[in-house]
């Protein structure tokens, strides 16, 4: 009697996938990862970090937009967090570039540093207060807290506003090294952690009292003479101004790649003609 219930496994016959058809599919699906894994790592060789210094940061981003035209597949992400922080960012490894607005201590010394520019450092108060002239010493009264009512300077009767920097902050260290000598920031002083910040709040603060990068004194705000010096490009070449802190690019080792590249356009004619027209001051090292 013929068995009609065993048959071959058409099923399994007809689901089965073709060699040619399967090995096809196993190609395109590594093409498509290697061309992933590519992308990927191509992202990430053409990305430039550079972090660090608020007061750099503008003029930095400002290069970063013009090195675009240079470069347009290499990408410069440029990120804030103070001095320091740039610094330490470097050594770990984590940012490429770091902004410094003060010089290199001793203990980073072993690190590759390049002066891209030297910026004013402006003592600003709001545009109505009376005040137009201090000098280092009475700033550095004020900073202490010996100072505490504008009249004692020659302005209104009114209580004085500290506005400071943070510990760590570049703009912070320059201060302290130029004006304050070996005395410390009144604790009770307003502690900012960017120089945008710290012009905000005198602009909106008649009585208040702040640094900053001479780069971002605008009609907000009122930079005032120092001892009867303006704080101009030309004075602080010509040594009158005395409060001018070096700008620098810090690497981990000698730069090469994109990276110097990126550094040789902020050192070109072109990087110094952009950052004079922004207040700064000329590197010698152009």
């Amino acid at each position: 009697m013929r068995d009609f219930n065993i048959k071959p496994n058409n099923s399994e016959t007809k689901t089965e996938t073709n060699p040619c058809v399967r090995m096809i599919a196993a190609m395109t699906a590594l093409t498509l990862l290697l061309f992933v894994l590519t992308a990927c790592a191509g992202r990430g060789e053409l990305t430039v970090i550079v972090a660090g210094s608020t007061s750099v940061q503008p003029f930095a981003e400002l290069l970063a937009e013009e090195y675009l035209h240079i470069d347009p597949e290499v990408e410069i992400d440029v990120q804030g967090g103070g001095s320091s922080a740039g610094i330490t960012a470097v050594e770990s490894g984590t940012a490429d570039i770091g902004m410094s607005s003060r010089t290199l201590k001793e203990s980073e010394s072993h690190l590759w540093s390049v002066e891209i520019a030297k910026d004013g450092l402006a003592v600003i108060i709001h545009p109505n207060n009376q005040i137009n002239d201090l000098s280092i010493r009475q700033l550095r009264a004020i900073y202490t807290g010996a100072v505490v009512n504008w009249k004692e300077v020659g302005g209104r009767d009114a209580k004085i506003h500290l506005i400071t920097r943070e510990e760590g902050s570049g703009t912070r260290s320059a201060f302290e090294e130029l004006v304050m000598d070996k005395d410390a920031i009144n604790p009770r002083a307003i502690v900012q952690d960017s120089n945008g910040a710290v012009k905000q709040l005198v602009s909106g603060d008649v009585n208040s009292i702040g640094f900053v990068s001479l780069g971002l004194v605008d009609e907000t705000v009122k930079a005032v003479r120092m001892d009867g010096v303006e704080p101009t490009w030309e004075d602080i070449s010509n040594g009158s101004y005395s409060l001018y802190t070096p700008f620098l690019y810090v690497t981990k080792y000698e730069p090469e790649g994109h990276v110097k590249s990126f550094i040789d356009f902020t050192l070109s004619a072109e990087g110094q003609r952009l950052l004079t027209g922004e207040g700064l001051i000329p590197s010698e090292n152009h």
